[in-house]
Formats: structure tokens, C-alpha cells, sequence
């Protein structure tokens, strides 16, 4: 089955630090115009979901979450989750570290796109 989100080395590395200092994480994407390409790293619960948004997957045992309407342009695409120095979104937790988390991305073949990991539950 193919993860329709997946983490670097570098990002998952940065996620077990930020998990040692804040315990369990999560992940949304954001869609906002200034930090679009970001996806804001919260302690586990801090940030509500609901019925609006969708599960995509999990990294770093950090379930990642994208709103559903954000998530019908991006369907067709893989979130490869990296780092890079600098800030990231003022309320993401790695701020304090000089590095921000950054969303690349990549199309799905079309065989791909026919094993893809069904989308999490919202809970």
C-alpha cells in the first residue's frame, strides 16, 4: 500500500526530539495563504478536528491531518514532509528550534493511485 504522507529522515528526527519535550504530536496542514506549504505540529490534541477535516496518515506515530475540502485538490499528490532552517507558523512547536517543517510534494502514478492506504479516522 502506498502512504499518502511520508517524513524524512531530517523530519522524523525533528519530530522525536519535539516528542521528547512535548510528549504525543499531531499534524494539520495548512491552508492558509502565508503558510501553505507548512504543516503545523501541535502536542496531540491541542488543535481540534472534526468531520472537516481527513486523516492522511501518520509520521513519527504522529497521526496527519488536511482539511477535506484542501484534500480534494490535493488526492492526487504524495506530502513528503521535510525541514528546513528558519520559523515555521507561530503556533507550530518546532519555532524554538530554528527549523520549520515544510510539505513537498510528488503526483501519484496511476497504479499508485490504486493502492493507496485508505484515509484515517478522525479520532
Amino acid at each position: 500500500m502506498i502512504q499518502r504522507v511520508t517524513a524524512t529522515e531530517d523530519a522524523l528526527a525533528l519530530i522525536g526530539t519535539l516528542r521528547s519535550k512535548h510528549g504525543h504530536l499531531m499534524f494539520h496542514q495548512s491552508g492558509g495563504c502565508c503558510d501553505g506549504s507548512s504543516p503545523m505540529c501541535y502536542p496531540l490534541g491541542e488543535f481540534m478536528v472534526g468531520d472537516s477535516d481527513v486523516q492522511l496518515g501518520v509520521i513519527g506515530e504522529s497521526p496527519f491531518y488536511m482539511s477535506r475540502a484542501q484534500f480534494e485538490y490535493w488526492k492526487h499528490t504524495q506530502l513528503i514532509i521535510d525541514v528546513v532552517p528558519g520559523r515555521g507558523g507561530m503556533f507550530s512547536l518546532e519555532g524554538p528550534e530554528g527549523l520549520r517543517f515544510l510539505t513537498r510534494s510528488r503526483l501519484f502514478t496511476e497504479d499508485e493511485l490504486e493502492n493507496l492506504v485508505p484515509l484515517g479516522p478522525i479520532r
